[in-house]
């Protein structure tokens, strides 16, 4: 039995849990299941269960939940040897305060530099700071957000990159990428909600070469279901992809829509289930 948890995929068994914690009748039919079929906006509980109780589970989140938030993420890179820009990671103001305090020379990188909080995606909540006066004035807000329980945030060395990142999205052995344009260079965001372009077939060779960087990091972690953001530095001749960020839920404009996107995620959770081999 293929027991599905996922609004859009239909299956033997059809279950939604959104707005609920998993319970034992969940647990029950994932027991009797010989695959599960996740939302892509499941929670960890439920991910937990299903993946502890079946031994067929896509799609596979054991990365997203062992290592997450930017955080998270900058550990997983680390751990994984993959190019990314050198970072520093502070689990709250307090770490910073004791790695700096009020000397900002003691950090590693010069201006321009990049902070991340822990939380947002698509741009949001990553900023760049060209002074120490906005370095000190993000740090005032970083202690106005862990006044509020939000905490934890990146301090990265600035790549440039000419107003571009490359996108490359993995649906289970589906690679696709395609290029994020500001057409104002000077503008840092490159995300699609920040008013970039698509560009689907500039510069190849380098979307391959993200596409195959990719491919190997999702072997390495059994990632199969995320949107990548990817740099090419513009001031190197013969530059790699830099891993910047792992996006697990994702815009779908760069890959035509809603519904482009999900009968490609229908289609590859047929494909998974195919070499699944269940008899």
């Amino acid at each position: 039995m293929i027991l599905s948890f996922h609004p859009c995929f239909e299956a033997d068994k059809n279950v939604l849990c959104a707005g609920r914690l998993p319970d034992e009748k969940d647990l029950a039919l994932i027991r009797s299941s010989d695959a599960v079929i996740l939302p892509q906006g499941c929670k960890e509980p439920l991910y937990r269960m299903a993946s502890q109780n079946c031994n067929r589970v896509f799609p596979d989140y054991t990365a997203r939940f062992s290592h997450p938030g930017k955080l998270g993420q900058s550990r997983l890179f680390m751990e994984t040897g993959t190019l990314h820009p050198e970072t520093i990671a502070f689990d709250d103001y307090s770490m910073f305060d004791r790695f700096c305090g009020k000397n900002i020379h003691e950090l590693p990188f010069s201006f321009p530099l990049v902070i991340k909080f822990d939380w947002g995606g698509e741009g949001d909540n990553v900023h760049i700071l060209r002074s120490e006066t906005e370095l000190k004035k993000l740090i005032e807000m970083i202690q106005d957000f862990e006044k509020t329980g939000q905490k934890g945030f990146l301090i990265q060395k600035y790549i440039p990159a000419g107003g571009r990142s490359l996108r490359v999205v993995v649906i289970y052995k589906h690679y696709e990428s395609y290029w994020r344009i500001h057409e104002d260079n000077g503008n840092f965001y490159s995300s699609i909600s920040k008013g970039a372009r698509i560009d689907k077939t500039s510069d190849t060779r380098l979307q391959e070469q993200a596409i195959d960087a990719v491919s190997s990091f999702c072997f390495r972690t059994g990632i199969n279901l995320a949107g990548f953001d990817i740099l090419f530095s513009s001031q190197e001749e013969n530059p790699h992809p830099v891993f910047l960020e792992i996006n697990y839920f994702f815009g779908r404009q760069g890959l035509g829509g809603s519904d482009a996107y999900y009968e490609l995620l229908v289609e590859q959770i047929y494909r998974w289930i195919d070499e699944q081999k269940i008899k």
